[in-house]
């Protein structure tokens, strides 16, 4: 007989094995000791400017639209395989508990998110307005409410087919969280937060109703489970080796114009291939791009000096760090051994893309330092950063490749 509650506490079960496993791997690695510091610098910096904030200072504003990001991204956890489209959708009627289950689950851990960025934002609330931190628990009680109407309609979206449909709903439901977090936090009268929630309950109802008569898009919901767990296992994989995670490649012709450069020879097969990977890949591309953007904000409205020097060479190295996994990217593909090239290339072509990689991050950092009128220190990122370039690569990367 199926027993939905054994179903559903098999497959999360797994699941927190598995993410378990990775994440003894990564709390492990030298990146977290990085971010500690990266997370304390910046709480020190942000304690001094909440400081220097003014009572003038639209702080409801900026909280409601950070909170409405949150609030509004309610996934489902559904735990779902690929396989399940076969055999589980003739049992979709005797699913509503597992799908019930998934739903609290996901409360919890979306919740336990909430009161990680509500207790950010709240500094910045106490200081310009006069409830100091009286509110906090009140406050977060009514954002687990909100957050329990988000995943409930989030839920009843995945019933219907046309894109649509979601795009306004989110759209919707964005506004809604905003508005209602604005006159949440301003202490608006009671009268019109139960406005708002007799709104959202209509809301709400009106997608119960229709989806009553709908199935569920079977589809869509595991395509977002994989979608999920691949983001998970990218990040597992710039510490360990994960089997399951999936390549995902995309053409980027307009940057074939920096592939054009390697000269077309025997001896630069692998520089090609490398550089290849590099740019076709959206976990090695996107990664560099998101903490060199990243890198150079935080790098802009740092005033300490010596600080922009350790942020520089902070950012370089989790850079280079999570670069590293480029090298065993095609590791379990027996065609790059038939290649007629020697062996001895490959670390050579890996260390020089890799150089490049860091000295081009390096640049970049120096030129914003530079922007903002400070030579002097722009000078010493660079050539810091060229130097920490060249010892990253030749010295740590090897040991690192060889372990």
């Amino acid at each position: 007989m199926f027993d939905d509650k054994k179903l559903w506490k098999d497959r999360s079960v797994h699941r927190l094995k598995e993410f378990g496993v990775y994440l003894r791997y990564i709390l492990n690695g030298h990146l977290v000791v990085v971010l500690l510091f990266l997370l304390g610098t910046a709480a020190f910096y942000y304690q001094d400017w909440v400081k220097s904030l003014s009572h003038e200072f639209p702080a409801e504003i900026i909280i409601a639209v950070i909170l409405g990001v949150f609030l509004t991204h309610s996934p489902v956890y559904t735990f779902l395989l690929e396989a399940d489209q076969v055999f589980l959708i003739p049992l979709e009627t005797r699913l509503k508990g597992y799908f019930l289950r998934s739903g609290l689950l996901s409360l919890v851990f979306q919740g336990y998110i909430l009161l990680m960025v509500l207790a950010i934002v709240m500094p910045m609330y106490a200081h310009v307005s006069e409830n100091g931190f009286q509110s906090f628990f009140i406050f977060l009680m009514v954002l687990l409410v909100i957050k329990g109407w988000n995943i409930a309609v989030n839920w009843k979206i995945h019933f219907y087919v046309q894109p649509s449909v979601y795009t306004s709903d989110m759209v919707v439901r964005f506004f809604i969280n905003v508005l209602f977090t604005f006159l949440l936090f301003n202490n608006a009268p009671i009268l019109f937060l139960l406005i708002f929630a007799l709104i959202m309950a209509s809301y709400y109802r009106a997608f119960y109703v229709r989806a009553e008569k709908m199935g569920l898009k079977w589809d869509l919901l595991i395509a977002q489970e994989e979608k999920r767990m691949a983001s998970f296992y990218r990040l597992a994989n710039l510490f360990t080796d994960v089997p399951k995670l999936k390549d995902t490649v995309k053409r980027r012709k307009w940057l074939d114009i920096l592939i054009n450069q390697i000269p077309f020879s025997q001896a630069k097969t692998l520089d090609y291939l490398f550089a290849r990977t590099f740019l076709r890949s959206s976990d090695y591309l996107g990664l560099f791009i998101r903490l060199t953007v990243i890198g150079g904000l935080a790098l802009y409205f740092i005033s300490f000096g010596a600080g922009q020097v350790v942020f520089s060479l902070l950012f370089i190295y989790l850079t280079g760090f999570q670069l590293l996994p480029l090298w065993n990217h095609h590791q379990n593909k027996l065609w790059i051994d038939l290649y007629p090239v020697s062996q001895e290339y490959k670390l050579t072509a890996f260390h020089s893309l890799l150089t490049r990689i860091l000295f081009i991050q390096s640049s970049i950092f120096a030129l914003v330092i530079l922007f903002k009128g400070e030579w002097i220190f722009s000078l010493l990122i660079f050539l810091s950063g060229l130097l920490f370039s060249f010892l990253f690569v030749t010295v740590y990367s090897k040991k690192r490749l060889k372990a």
